[in-house]
């Protein structure tokens, strides 16, 4: 048998440049790679004579302490071994390491290449991104395009790896050393592959799809996929029947897993028709600065009389951020990554939190009382209160350009996963527009869905009114926020921060002040049918008539809208037991820790 070499890093370092190629032969003492350290170069020379059996890193890529770099194989032993009669074994052994790589970047050099002249990465690069690629388990790795009838197998081979989509099932966010079982990090993974046939969806392609799905919902494996790519492929050959394609169960496949297992999507580039359906239907989508995402491509717009489009004028991602189809937009491929894996945390559960780290933050929650301007018409940053009351940088926002009249997110606290609802009074002065209802109706869903407790801060003067608004379905589309309201299971908590008025602020509140587990209000909590302002216009409007001077009416007006203010208060409310209790904002991070996780 063959004698192998590791050869590891001596030190944490940058791969600065590669000398060497796959398959090639080196002598004892030959620099094959360059690692770059604190403005040094230093070269990593062949420990023996041998041939180049694997590369497992990149230019560019940061490695740590004996980290494997390449694979050497004794060119003495490997002598030997061709020297005599190979078995049957050795053969198998030698063509299954041939074929494997003929599916790996290192082999598949020109569309890597031309990957990285664009900017973007491989979809092996972002599966290393993603997980572990050591611990990776793949599934139908040497599946090629269903194109033999038309193209030289050995060519597709390579041109057509996986058939353009990369499955299986790694761990992911595991801490380093933990000994809580591996099930919990466990995740389905799936990467189109837009150097494939540029990421089509091919016969193969759509088998290895149902298969990870079926996986992922046989064991409860939430889903990371990499949507990239064109949707249907018409250039299938290799199937014996000529149908319509229509029986494919992908995409029901990928909706039935809603509301079962978490599901975020990652698009990059071009990402058309069936990639961004299944795209559109995941629980969180992410896409770069560099996306355009349609149900449509050019071809079929064009093919449907519709005249030619640039793919660049197809749901850029400022109109895909802005009207919530995108709800986290990421700076590249690598950031996305992180993004998916630090949104798939959440669900994972909790994450250890030190006592260091919970002292340091009970200090800080003083700086709560001072959130809120001292007049109550100017408006403040609801933001600075939720860093405060969540751990350090753990608040992910989700669909921020699009419905802002309400903030929707997770964050941690004390390392627990909660959901986020939260009023901008910087957004129509926090009234609820449609486009803010669907988008917390679709949060508290998704919260209510995977056990997530959930924290409604309230500021709020109700729902947007006006015929505009009402010709838009105002109707129909904030309703929904009462039908998800009720249908909460999980545990609620929500604080009155300012303005808590009609519809609105009841709708935000799963239904009314009774439905949160506690329904607590900061001191400047102010309570009511509609605002106050609109409430005296509406109720005082003939005493107000009846005042000629426009001074004595503006008098009038703002004296009754302090009386109705007085009774409105929170402490005011509270005495006639419609909320729980009035707290001084410094305690709402114990207030929720003990409602939420005692």
């Amino acid at each position: 048998m063959s004698h192998s070499t590791i050869i590891t890093a001596s030190s944490i370092a940058v791969v600065s440049d590669i000398s060497v190629l796959q398959g090639q032969s080196v002598t004892k003492g030959q620099t094959v790679l360059t690692l770059h350290i604190m403005g040094t170069d230093l070269p990593v020379v062949a420990s023996h004579t041998g041939r180049v059996k694997r590369v497992w890193v990149k230019v560019d890529d940061e490695v740590e302490v004996e980290q494997t770099l390449l694979e050497i194989v004794d060119e003495s032993q490997m002598a030997v071994r061709e020297a005599r009669v190979m078995s049957s074994t050795d053969k198998a052994l030698s063509e299954f390491e041939e074929r494997k790589a003929s599916t790996l970047d290192e082999t598949r050099s020109t569309q890597l290449a031309k990957r990285q002249a664009q900017g973007f990465r491989s979809a092996r690069q972002n599966l290393a991104q993603i997980c572990d690629v050591q611990q990776f388990m793949e599934y139908g790795q040497f599946a090629v395009a269903a194109q033999r009838q038309r193209r030289d197998y050995q060519q597709l081979k390579t041109a057509t790896a996986a058939d353009g989509i990369i499955t299986g099932v790694g761990e992911i966010n595991r801490p380093q050393g933990a000994s809580a079982s591996t099930q919990a990090y466990k995740t389905a993974i799936v990467i189109n592959d837009y150097s494939v046939l540029a990421g089509t969806q091919g016969f193969f392609h759509h088998q290895k799809l149902d298969r990870i799905l079926a996986v992922a919902q046989a064991q409860s494996l939430p889903v990371i996929m990499f949507t990239e790519g064109g949707g249907g492929r018409p250039g299938d050959t290799d199937i014996t029947i000529v149908n319509s394609g229509l029986q494919c169960a992908s995409f029901s496949s990928w909706a039935a897993l809603s509301d079962v297992v978490p599901r975020i999507a990652i698009a990059n580039g071009y990402c058309f028709a069936g990639n961004a359906a299944l795209f559109g239907a995941a629980d969180i989508r992410i896409a770069t600065k560099k996306s355009w995402i349609g149900m449509a491509g050019p071809a079929m717009i064009e093919g449907g009389g519709l005249g030619k489009v640039s793919a660049k004028d197809i749901g850029p991602i400022e109109t895909q951020a802005s009207n919530g189809v995108v709800d986290i937009v990421a700076d590249d491929e690598i950031h996305a990554s992180e993004l998916a894996k630090r949104c798939l945390g959440y669900f994972q559960g909790p994450i250890e939190y030190s006592p260091q780290e919970q002292l340091e933050k009970d200090a800080q929650q003083i700086a709560l009382r001072d959130v809120l301007p001292d007049d109550r018409r100017f408006v403040y940053d609801i933001r600075k209160a939720i860093a405060i009351l969540g751990d350090e940088d753990s608040f992910t926002e989700l669909q921020r350009q699009f419905g802002g009249a309400i903030i929707t997110g997770f964050m941690r606290i004390q390392g627990r996963p909660v959901g986020v609802l939260a009023s901008d009074c910087k957004v129509l002065g926090g009234a609820i527009d449609v486009e803010a209802g669907e988008k917390a109706a679709e949060f508290m869903r998704l919260c209510n869905a995977f056990s997530i407790p959930l924290i409604s801060l309230c500021d709020t003067p109700g729902f947007m009114v006006g015929p505009e608004h009402e010709q838009r379905g105002a109707v129909r589309r904030l309703s929904a926020l009462f039908t998800s309201g009720a249908k909460l299971t999980v545990p609620l908590i929500a604080v009155a921060i300012r303005k808590c008025y009609g519809l609105g602020a009841q709708a935000l509140l799963g239904g009314s002040t009774m439905k949160p587990q506690y329904m607590l209000s900061w001191p400047t909590g102010e309570f009511g049918g509609m605002g106050l302002e609109g409430a005296v216009k509406l109720g005082f409007s003939k005493e107000l008539a009846a005042q000629d001077d426009p001074h004595a009416r503006q008098q009038l007006f703002e004296k009754l809208v302090a009386k109705q203010y007085a009774n409105g208060q929170a402490t005011e409310v509270a005495s006639v037991l419609e909320i729980d209790a009035v707290i001084d904002p410094a305690s709402t991070r114990t207030a929720i820790l003990q409602t939420l996780f005692s």
